[in-house]
């Protein structure tokens, strides 16, 4: 029981300094924090995939999956922003 309200403050906690932290950032810079938030939901993924390695209750494996699902969800999103983007920057091309 104690893991289970240890992982919901760790997620609330997390949750909140994300929040003001992203609110204050200028707009110039969401590409390069675009790329910082894919590296942590990487490292997410990893976290819930190594938690579901050992035997846990299954409110900790929901709470897993709910974290393993919203990172990849994140990941997935942040490389189509990124590749939009980029494709953005790409000039046109001559036709000869």
């Amino acid at each position: 029981m104690f893991n289970l309200f240890l992982m919901a403050v760790v997620f609330i906690g997390s949750f909140a300094i994300g929040y003001v932290l992203i609110a204050r950032v200028p707009p110039l810079l969401h590409t390069p924090l675009m790329s910082m938030t894919n590296a942590i939901s990487a490292i997410t993924i990893l976290a819930a995939l190594i938690l579901f390695s050992v035997p846990t209750t299954p409110m900790e494996k929901i709470l897993g999956a709910i974290a393993i699902t919203t990172a990849t969800f994140n990941v997935v999103g942040g490389f189509a922003i990124t590749d939009r983007m980029l494709k953005l920057f790409e000039g046109k091309k001559k036709i000869s």
